[in-house]
């Protein structure tokens, strides 16, 4: 997915300098220019960049001035362009991404871009976790947990759900942490439960498992499977009206014409 990317300079020479740069970044679609802060603030609005190069000195609203008039909601990734490297506190102090200096190097600009891209998946991942979440609260009835919540390392489980599930697999016991967890499919009296590092078996019904679950967390996409929905990635459509889940993983759980009145949740 391309970054669709604002620049903002009073100097058009440095606007055109940068476009050149970036003409050979095909992950970066220059969307448009600006020549002055308060013209910036009205373009963030109108065009969403998920970019923005911003100038730190410009008459008018200078590069700082500019970032608190653009609401949070509104607010894209940014990169401070300066010929002065004593604003890179300020810069970091203001939340950008990074910074670079005039002349800029190639090095530093593909630098930069590298942390662009890295919060930007970061950005996106947040916002699929939060959808799921959304899902898995209408799939259970109950209250969806906020991304702060699910993310929080101190989160409270559901009531009467384990911090962690114990369960025997052959002559141990082990204890797992449920965000581990991909899915849990079961055959019979013997049910699989796949994590991160290992697939324990185990001997119990899946309607056993399930009650030690957080239903907030996981749902019963097929009469033998259970998937811990934070760790969807994608829904693909099969054929006669079924489709495939893909996990994070690459795996691929089918999930069952019974459920496909929760299609609507995931889209």
């Amino acid at each position: 997915m391309a970054l669709r990317t604002l620049l903002v300079d009073d100097e058009p020479l440095a606007r055109r300098g940068l476009v050149l740069r970036l003409a050979g970044e095909p992950d970066v679609e220059i969307i448009g220019e600006c020549g002055n802060g308060e013209d910036a603030v009205r373009a963030v609005a109108q065009l969403e960049p998920d970019l923005m190069f911003l100038d730190v000195q410009m008459p008018g609203l200078d590069g700082f001035a500019t970032l608190r008039a653009i609401p949070a909601s509104q607010m894209p990734l940014v990169v401070f362009v300066t010929a002065y490297d004593h604003y890179a506190i300020r810069a970091f102090e203001a939340s950008a991404v990074d910074y670079v200096l005039k002349p800029i190097e190639d090095s530093r600009l593909a630098q930069a871009l590298y942390r662009v891209r890295q919060q930007q998946a970061e950005r996106q991942a947040e916002t699929h976790c939060a959808r799921l979440l959304n899902l898995l609260g209408e799939l259970s009835g109950r209250p969806a947990l906020t991304l702060a919540e699910a993310l929080a390392e101190d989160a409270i489980p559901a009531p009467g759900t384990p911090a962690r599930l114990a369960f025997k697999d052959g002559g141990r016991i082990v204890r797992v942490d449920p965000a581990e967890i991909r899915w849990i499919d079961a055959a019979g009296d013997y049910m699989c439960v796949h994590t991160d590092s290992e697939t324990h078996v185990l001997r119990a019904t899946l309607r056993e498992f399930e009650q030690q679950l957080d239903p907030r967390r996981f749902a019963r996409v097929h009469r033998s499977t259970i998937v811990n929905v934070a760790r969807v990635r994608e829904l693909r459509a099969h054929i006669n009206g079924e489709y495939f889940l893909i996990l994070d993983s690459g795996h691929e759980l089918k999930l069952s014409r019974s459920y496909k009145e929760k299609l609507a949740l995931l889209r």
